[in-house]
């Protein structure tokens, strides 16, 4: 682990993949993840944990699957969302955001169920930051 600081918009300069989150720092058993994001991610869902956001940048939208029906939530820059486990959702931001994710060690980015995988989409448990 990193025994400086971190400033962020360095750690996000350092990278232009979407969808691709890197692991900036640890924190107990948990990944700090920063990612650029553009488009639209996939429907997928986190069984076992929840999944923080903060928009650092930009503005991200997800859409949930919830009992009562789907919704979609926008979160403007600065604005921070966790969706719960066992909820389907899926992240765009049609504009690009940079976000910040607190997700534990070695959690999927497709979940642990997903739609189809295209392209545009990092199937990763987090990339190392190269800054």
């Amino acid at each position: 682990m990193n025994s400086e600081p971190i400033p962020l918009s360095k750690a996000l300069a350092s990278f232009d993949a979407l969808w691709s989150p890197r692991i900036v720092t640890r924190v107990n058993n948990y990944d700090v993840r920063i990612a650029k994001v553009e488009g639209e991610h996939i429907w997928h869902v986190h069984d076992d944990t929840d999944e923080f956001f903060l928009v650092l940048d930009g503005e991200l939208h997800i859409s949930l699957r919830e009992p009562g029906g789907e919704r979609t939530v926008p979160l403007p820059q600065g604005a921070v969302f966790t969706v719960p486990r066992g909820t389907e959702h899926k992240p765009h931001a049609p504009s690009g955001a940079a976000i910040l994710m607190f997700e534990p060690t070695g959690t999927p980015t497709v979940g642990d169920r997903h739609d189809e995988i295209p392209d545009h989409v990092d199937a990763t448990t987090g990339h190392a930051l190269n800054t």
